[in-house]
C-alpha cells in the first residue's frame, strides 16, 4: 500500500462519521510517516522499516476509525510515529556511513597514490645517488691510478736523475732537467763525429732515460762557442746534438721522444773571450721534460 494509498484510507475514515477530534499522536505518526515515504534516501535504504511504519500507522488509523480518541488509539499512533522515525533516521545513518566510507576510501585512495608517488620518487633518487656513486667510485679509482702512476713516474725520474748525476752535470731549470755534457769529452774540435770515449758515458746516459718516467721526452741541444762563423757553428750544432740523439736510440731511448735542435753560439754560459769560457760553452745539453709538463 502506497503513502498516496494511506492517505486517502486515512482521508476516507475521517470523513465516513468520525468526528472526534484527531489526536497529536496520529496527525505526528501521519506527518511522520509522509516525510519518510517521500524521502529517497528511507525508500532506497530502510524500505522494510518503512513498511512497518504504514503497517503501525493503518493499525492506529483503523483503532481511530472504530473507537475514537482513545489510550489505545493514541498508543498505536505513537508506535507508527516511532516507526517512522526510526526508518527515516536508519535511512539517513546508513546514508552518513556510507559517505564517511566513501571519505575514508579517497582518503585511502589518496595516501596510496602519494605512497606510490613517494615511492617512485625514492626509488629515483636511489637510481641517481648509486649512479653517482658508482661514478665517484670509477673518478676515485681513475684518481688513485693516475697518482700511483705520478709517483712511480716521480721515483723512476728521480733514480734517474740520480744516475745522470753521476756522468754529467745536472740541474733543475723551468724548462725541465737539464743535463750537460762537455763537448770535449764527446767531440773533437770542430767534428761531429763522436769520440769513443764518449761511447761509456752516453751508454749511461742512455740507461738513465730509459730507466726514467716512461712519458718524459728529451730535447738533445747542441751548443757551440763564438770560434767561426755563425753559419758554420749553427750546422756543428745540430750534427753534434744529431749525433748524441742517434747514439741515445740505438741504446733503447724511443725515438718518437727524443729530438734534436742546433743552438749554434748564441746561448753561451760563459764568457767566450777565455779559453775556459769557450770550453764551457762547447756542450751538449738534454733537457728532459716530464710527462706533466
Amino acid at each position: 500500500m502506497s503513502s498516496r494509498s494511506l492517505l486517502l484510507i486515512s482521508a476516507s475514515l475521517l470523513l465516513a462519521g468520525c468526528a472526534a477530534t484527531i489526536p497529536r499522536e496520529l496527525r505526528d505518526a501521519r506527518s511522520a510517516y509522509n516525510e519518510a515515504a517521500e524521502d529517497p534516501a528511507t525508500l532506497q535504504k530502510t524500505p522494510a522499516k518503512l513498511y512497518e511504519a504504514r503497517e503501525a500507522l493503518t493499525v492506529a488509523e483503523r483503532s481511530f476509525n472504530e473507537d475514537g480518541d482513545t489510550p489505545e488509539t493514541r498508543d498505536r499512533a505513537y508506535i507508527a510515529l516511532r516507526k517512522a522515525q526510526l526508518a527515516t533516521v536508519l535511512a539517513r545513518t546508513e546514508v552518513q556511513r556510507e559517505r564517511v566510507a566513501h571519505a575514508k576510501d579517497a582518503v585511502r585512495e589518496a595516501q596510496a597514490e602519494e605512497a606510490a608517488q613517494t615511492q617512485e620518487e625514492l626509488a629515483r633518487t636511489k637510481a641517481a645517488l648509486a649512479a653517482e656513486q658508482t661514478e665517484s667510485a670509477a673518478v676515485q679509482q681513475q684518481l688513485a691510478a693516475e697518482r700511483a702512476r705520478r709517483d712511480e713516474a716521480e721515483r723512476r725520474a728521480s733514480l734517474a736523475t740520480t744516475a745522470l748525476a753521476k756522468v754529467a752535470s745536472v740541474k733543475q731549470e723551468t724548462r725541465g732537467t737539464v743535463v750537460t755534457l762537455s763537448g770535449s769529452v764527446l767531440f773533437a774540435s770542430g767534428k761531429s763525429k763522436l769520440l769513443p770515449a764518449a761511447s761509456s758515458r752516453l751508454r749511461q746516459v742512455a740507461d738513465a732515460l730509459v730507466a726514467g718516467d716512461p712519458d718524459s721526452t728529451f730535447v738533445v741541444e747542441g751548443h757551440t762557442d763564438s770560434t767561426g762563423s755563425p753559419t758554420r757553428n749553427q750546422r756543428l750544432s745540430e750534427d753534434r746534438a744529431r749525433a748524441v740523439r742517434d747514439f741515445l736510440v740505438s741504446r733503447g731511448v724511443p725515438a718518437d721522444r727524443i729530438e734534436a735542435q742546433g743552438m749554434g753560439s748564441t746561448q753561451p754560459v760563459a764568457d767566450n773571450s777565455t779559453p775556459e769560457g769557450r770550453a764551457n760553452n762547447r756542450r751538449v745539453e738534454i733537457v728532459i721534460r716530464p710527462s706533466s709538463a
